[in-house]
């Protein structure tokens, strides 16, 4: 009998069963022939992913958070004004690492939680003062805010801004063309749409990036997170020759190395496609039960998860309801709404009986509550939505 529960949080995801036996492979050394080929092209790969094909991809062995701070350590000298085009708890966080680093940092936050602050507003700091760096939270895990960041990243660069994007949460699952879009680094992580088990920090950067670090004035102030030890290691794995600086987490990437093929087999189209449909259906199967979203305004909600507040009567308790029937969904981050609050992941290998299956967990957890509900609804809206037939 089937006694592991479906993860359906936003990171770690569900993997595919190609990526989960090639951790179990036999760890090789890290300058093994078969491991410099495995490496050499998850760093090619990445380029396709991150629509990147002048980018330089760097992968190391962290979370998104040493991701950040690896674009901040690099980036940022003493005294550099940066601009946090803010969203939530993660835009909150990027602006704390820029600070670390001594940078004068400048929040353009949203008007109210869920909401999106406009590029008005953002176009008016920018005009304020010379920044030397933006950055944009593309996806916020704490409240599945999306930003329009080709829209954002244009301000940047018209007003000579070097363009940070966090896509921790949207590379691999929401639209994101680097190049295209004038971003001058993109990072993520393992453990979210790449589709990867946790333990990497990806990061792709643009020639503007790898112009301002090679011009710093002062040493980076993070010896393992400097691109000075880091790039030499990514250029000779890709010109598949060994190097050494730290010992790569050999299984991780080649489960890595799995994924992107996948995805780039799968293509970039369709797989933002295949997200976007997901991510419909089961918000209108939450509408459909009552539930209200966190984001403010559709245009402006995440294809990779879903944050939804509990319906009236309803309280955290029902997160272990679900659980009994056989879903895990994650409670809520935000500090200021924390306890009001809950998030659905759907993105990477997610797929029709993913989204059903948590549909019909939630509303059979539900259905345990004092909240008004009609059995059936949410399922029935979710399958309208995938495969169509009467409204």
């Amino acid at each position: 009998m089937k006694q592991r529960k479906l993860l359906m949080i936003p990171g770690p995801i569900e993997f595919t069963p190609e990526v989960m036996a090639s951790m179990s492979l036999p760890t090789t050394s890290h300058v093994a022939p078969n491991f410099i080929e495995v490496f050499g092209q998850a760093i090619e790969r990445l380029r396709t992913v991150f629509r990147s094909p002048s980018g330089q991809p760097f992968v190391v062995a962290g979370s998104g958070t040493l991701a950040m701070d690896m674009a901040a350590a690099n980036l940022v000298e003493p005294g550099d004004s940066a601009l946090v085009v803010n969203t939530g708890y993660f835009s909150d966080r990027f602006g704390a690492i820029l600070a670390r680093y001594g940078s004068e940092v400048t929040h353009v936050r949203a008007p109210s939680i869920g909401a999106v602050p406009s590029l008005e507003d953002v176009e008016k700091a920018l005009k304020s003062r010379s920044f030397k760096i933006m950055t944009i939270t593309h996806v916020d895990t704490s409240t599945a805010v999306r930003t329009d960041v080709k829209s954002l990243a244009a301000l940047g660069r018209a007003h000579g801004t070097l363009v940070i994007v966090d896509g921790v949460c949207s590379v691999a699952g929401e639209e994101l063309a680097q190049d295209d879009w004038s971003i001058d680094l993109a990072l993520t992580a393992s453990q979210k749409a790449l589709g990867v088990p946790p333990g990497l920090a990806v990061l792709v950067a643009g020639l503007r990036a790898i112009e301002r670090f090679k011009a710093r004035r002062s040493p980076v102030q993070n010896y393992y997170a400097d691109w000075t030890e880091w790039l030499p290691i990514m250029r000779a794995y890709e010109e598949r020759k060994p190097s050494y600086f730290g010992t790569p987490p050999v299984n991780l990437i080649w489960s890595l190395n799995v994924s992107l093929g996948q995805i780039v087999e799968e293509g970039m189209a369709a797989r933002v496609t295949r997200h976007r449909r997901l991510s419909k259906a089961f918000k209108e199967a939450a509408a459909a039960m009552g539930f209200r979203q966190v984001p403010t305004g559709q245009e402006h909600a995440a294809d990779t998860l879903t944050a939804l507040y509990y319906p009236e009567g309803v309280d955290a308790t029902i997160l272990g309801r679900i659980g009994q029937f056989g879903v895990i969904v994650a409670g809520g981050l935000h500090p200021d709404i924390k306890a009001r609050y809950f998030r659905v992941g759907h993105m990477g290998a997610v797929n029709d009986a993913d989204i059903l299956t948590v549909v019909g967990a939630i509303e059979s957890g539900l259905a345990t509550t004092s909240a008004r509900t009609t059995s059936g609804t949410g399922l029935a809206a979710c399958a309208r939505s995938l495969y169509g037939g009467p409204t």
